[in-house]
């Protein structure tokens, strides 16, 4: 999760720091077959910013091979995020990536083709269930060794739809809910993820190397998970399209969690098309995660009927507050965008959820310890890590301090573990405080008869401080949809000195084609995304 934004709407900032300490990056386990790579193919060829569909075009075509695809992607991974800028977002490769890719050119050679994401590889981030050579951690060195005996749930529908599993991205550790002091996009297993657009600057939590992956063209698409702003706040830093779906859109089975109320995974994404096609390949029920049944009768299976005019005729609520935020340039792109709105014939209604749902966070903090422990403890009973429970990840961070917990500790797991059970009153009356905010934006979308309320997703991306940690830049938009389990479609609206900044569109549960309809005719009359320069320094 986004821990600076929701520590702020929780009230938890002015703790005491951690010390300072220093960090190397982890040696990478280098794919077996990295020089196998036909040096004259990926020479002549640039995939950078490519799009799923430009991907498919050339496997079409016989251009490309997905084995060749593939193997473009597994150098550029050496050369950006090992090598060079080292922006170390991928924690692990999969050994079996070629292997995939083969057998899906196979497949298309004798006439198959599973869907849009054949032959397309893909991140995910290490806190999603894969049964194969790869681990499972969270980021932490507590669950070192997990190795999954079964898929995820969307990792399987991944599989069905002929997708390369190409590796799992770094994160922040625990999904960010291990410290009140932590720095986003650092985790002990896998150290710290940089932000390609200027590289001492923190990419965002949790889903940071999903997101400085997919920036960095080290891989076309990536799945993120978040809680609150972990997939929508590092897309914003990141110059990406993310979405958080509605709860119970995706199948939470197989991912590591933080909270039952609140927790999806989702896509990110360099175009809106993109996050559009893996949306719709992952969308469906499953049994053994309850709440997807909530998405019967709700869901379209392909999200991708886009249309650039959608904004003629529809009614945006505008969060108001945003309009006075410290920070005057990024305001004056909040207007820029707002005026663009209305050149597409949107009609705009200043509205202050924020105003409404920041009285909430408390409650939902609560709820998270509550869920984390119990959420936590049952994917430990049955996993392959050495720990089996939260006492036993707290004990192992304790008795490895110097490695597991250098900069920041780990007080959000004592705190955690220190929590009763589901049944406990004070876990009741949180969730039906902290869940209010679906009635609080439904209510705001019905009497103003919005299509949608927008924001600023985040403000521009903090620097790396190992020392003090997190620190807020202002303009965050997460807690309102992830309090209620509802949608967020994140994309660029602009830079800022080099950082990208992302504008938001969210809505009732279950209106995704309409979010992503919206987001993409503003994405197709702005046109605002830029690759990123890999710049060490502002100005530089």
């Amino acid at each position: 999760m986004n821990r600076r934004n929701f520590l702020k709407n929780a009230s938890l900032t002015g703790v005491a720091l951690s010390p300072a300490a220093n960090i190397s990056t982890k040696a990478f386990n280098k794919f077996n077959s990295i020089q196998e790579i036909d040096n004259d193919l990926l020479t002549s060829t640039d995939l950078k910013e490519a799009t799923i569909n430009m991907l498919q075009d050339k496997m079409e075509s016989g251009a490309l091979t997905s084995v060749a695809i593939t193997k473009w992607y597994l150098r550029r991974i050496n050369e950006i995020d090992k090598s060079g800028p080292r922006l170390n977002s991928v924690i692990e490769i999969n050994p079996d990536a070629l292997h995939i890719a083969a057998k899906m050119d196979q497949e298309r050679k004798g006439g198959k083709l599973r869907g849009r994401l054949h032959g397309i590889p893909i991140l995910i981030k290490d806190n999603i269930d894969s049964a194969d050579k790869m681990m499972t951690t969270a980021g932490s060195l507590a669950l070192e060794g997990n190795r999954a005996s079964e898929d995820a749930f969307i990792v399987k529908k991944l599989r069905e739809a002929g997708a390369v599993l190409l590796g799992k991205t770094n994160l922040s550790e625990f999904a960010n809910f291990r410290s009140t002091q932590s720095t986003s996009g650092w985790s002990s297993r896998g150290g710290q993820t940089k932000c390609p657009y200027v590289l001492h600057r923190n990419p965002s939590g949790s889903s940071a190397g999903s997101a400085s992956a997919v920036a960095a063209s080290l891989c076309t698409i990536a799945i993120g998970s978040e809680t609150n702003g972990s997939i929508v706040s590092p897309s914003s830093v990141n110059g990406l399209v993310g979405i958080k779906p509605t709860v119970g859109l995706w199948s939470r089975t197989g991912i590591i969690p933080i909270s039952a109320t609140q927790d999806t995974a989702g896509p990110m994404a360099r175009t809106v098309t993109d996050a559009a096609i893996l949306l719709s390949a992952l969308a469906g029920p499953d049994i053994a995660d309850t709440v997807t049944a909530n998405s019967q009768g709700h869901t379209q299976l392909e999200f991708t009927n886009l249309r650039s005019d959608f904004l003629q005729g529809k009614r945006l609520g505008i969060e108001q507050s945003f309009l006075k935020g410290d920070n005057k340039d990024v305001v004056a792109l909040y207007q820029k965008a707002i005026e663009l709105l209305k050149e597409k014939g949107a009609e705009i209604v200043e509205i202050e959820l924020i105003k409404k749902t920041a009285p909430l966070g408390r409650a939902q903090y609560i709820v998270l310890q509550y869920e984390f422990k119990d959420g936590l403890n049952k994917y430990l009973s049955r996993a392959n890590a050495k720990v089996k429970s939260l006492k036993e990840v707290i004990e192992f961070n304790e008795e490895n301090a110097d490695k597991a917990m250098p900069f920041f500790k780990q007080e959000i797991l004592i705190n955690c573990e220190a929590k009763g059970g589901l049944e406990s009153a004070e876990y009741k009356e949180a969730v039906m405080k902290s869940t209010s905010a679906r009635k609080i934006i439904d209510d705001m979308l019905q009497e103003n008869k919005l299509d949608a309320i927008c924001g600023v997703t985040n403000g521009p991306a903090c620097c790396i401080d190992l020392v003090n940690g997190d620190y807020d830049t202002g303009f965050s938009f997460s807690s309102p949809s992830a309090m209620a389990g509802y949608p967020h479609i994140t994309l660029p609206m602009g830079e800022v000195h080099h950082l990208p900044i992302g504008f938001s569109f969210i809505g009732a549960a279950y209106t995704e084609q309409k979010l992503i309809n919206l987001a993409y005719a503003f994405e197709q009359a702005s046109l605002k995304i830029k690759a990123p320069e890999y710049l060490n320094e502002i100005g530089s």
